[in-house]
């Protein structure tokens, strides 16, 4: 028989990615860190504020540089923790 192949789409490269169909806030975040965002929340939030801490510490020496790019890396995290708490928080499923 000729019939069309259904598994078309987990062969492609990032058929892994599209398969099961995900809608919303699903398709922004990796599928494994979905399943566990209190986990990866909680971490983004406790990295955020190494780097933050490491960047006012870096401040204090005057390399203006390298504090900034720790501070943004650090506010960066804090951002994306607190949203994934919050996507967790409002999620019925988390």
């Amino acid at each position: 028989m000729n019939a069309p192949n259904d598994e078309t789409t987990r062969r492609r490269l990032r058929g892994w990615w599209l398969s099961p169909a995900r809608s919303g806030v699903q398709l922004l975040i990796n599928p494994w860190e979905y399943r566990h965002l209190r986990a990866f929340g909680i971490t983004h939030v406790a990295g955020g504020v190494v780097a933050a801490g490491i960047g006012a510490f870096i401040l204090s020496s005057d390399a203006y540089g390298w504090a900034a790019f720790f501070l943004v890396v650090g506010a960066l995290n804090l951002a994306d923790g607190s949203w994934y708490l919050a996507i967790a928080r409002a999620s019925p499923r988390a």
